[in-house]
Order: C-alpha cells, then structure tokens, then sequence
C-alpha cells in the first residue's frame, strides 16, 4: 500500500484523492467517446463530476486498502466512431490515465503555490495523496492487458486483425494475469520506477513554473 496515514484527515483525504481520481478518469474516456460521436456514456449519465455515478465499490475500497482498484467502467460503443474503430478506443483508452497525470501535475503546482496548506491537513494530505495515486493509477492503466487502458492503446497501434486476435485472446485471461501479477508484486517491480520518474519530471518542471 502506498498510502499509510491512519489520522482521520488522512482517511478523508485519501478516500476524496480516490473519489477524485477515479471520477475524473472515467469521465475523461466518456468525454472522448462523445467527442468522436458515441452518445452512450452521455445517455447513461455518466458524464457527470459525481463519484456516485462512477463508484464500483469492491474497486474502490481495494484500493483504499490495496493500492490498486477499479471503477465501474464508462459503456464506450465504438460502432458511433467515424473512420477507424480501433483508432477510436486507442484515443477513448488514453483519455483516462492522461486526465490522471494532469491532476498530479496540477496537484503539484498547487502544493507548491500553497506551500503545502500545512494548517489545513486534509487539504494538504489530499494534494499529496492525489499527486502519487493519480500516477500511480495511469501508470497501472499502461498495462497493456484487458481489461485495462493499454490493452486498447496498444490495439490501436496494430492492424485490425491482429488487434481482434490479441484483445479476443487475451480478454480470457487478462484478469487472471493481472491478478498474479498483483498478489505477487511483480507490477512494482516497473510501477514504481515509471512512476518515479514521471513524479521527478512533474516536480522540476512545477519548480520552474512556479
């Protein structure tokens, strides 16, 4: 577990970094199917800012606890998309874990703008928490297995017919393979440095700006 402050404004914190993060990255991939003209995430209510509609709650507490979580996924249907299909949920896919590294980055300059808000310790938890987890959680997306982000990116980089064959293929056992790789840490072992590094890239260039 990443997070390890067991105050109740650590608690508040945490839970609002997570409601905010998850929140924003659904919204983002729904954001991008309306734009390419699919009206589903729309129709259904979720292009909304509220948690509710976008909280799966075994995800979320998982990732309260865990590190690692889901929420409910935003309904994409790719037979609105003009032009290439896959192309389409390669950018649909992208939308979410890059909407994650602007919250941090954002987080980063407003931490820095309010020198760490030190007398309001869940406004200043929440912005580290939210720094890391956002991240961490675009990072985690990046995986290129179903059901996650990559998967879907990756497939956009390949011919149609290898795409279908690797997401029909690797959709039966993707969940399997991502939860190996959890209870046996073997994500951490690229997480952390990727995110590590992306961290250091946001923090020098927030110190420019700011």
């Amino acid at each position: 577990m990443i997070f390890n402050n067991n105050s109740l404004a650590g608690l508040v914190a945490l839970l609002l970094a997570v409601l905010t993060a998850i929140t924003c990255h659904e919204v983002a991939h729904g954001y991008m199917a309306y734009r390419l003209g699919d009206p589903t995430a729309k129709n259904q209510g979720r292009l909304t800012l509220n948690p509710i509609k976008h909280l799966d709650p075994i995800g979320a507490l998982l990732m309260l606890v865990a590190g690692f979580g889901w929420a409910k996924p935003v309904p994409v249907n790719p037979f609105y998309f003009e032009g290439d299909r896959n192309k389409g949920m390669m950018l649909v896919s992208v939308a979410g874990p890059v909407v994650n590294l602007i919250i941090s980055f954002l987080c980063i300059v407003i931490y820095n703008l309010g020198h760490g808000f030190g007398q309001l310790e869940v406004v200043h938890l929440f912005l580290l928490y939210s720094i890391t987890l956002n991240v961490y959680l675009a990072v985690f997306n990046l995986i290129p297995i179903p059901p996650l982000d990559g998967s879907k990116i990756l497939a956009g980089f390949l011919p149609k017919a290898k795409a279908y064959q690797y997401l029909t293929t690797m959709e039966k056992y993707g969940f399997l393979i991502l939860m190996v790789l959890i209870l046996f840490n073997i994500t951490d072992i690229f997480m952390v440095p990727i995110a590590n590094v992306i961290l250091n890239i946001f923090i020098a260039i927030a110190s420019i700006l700011g």
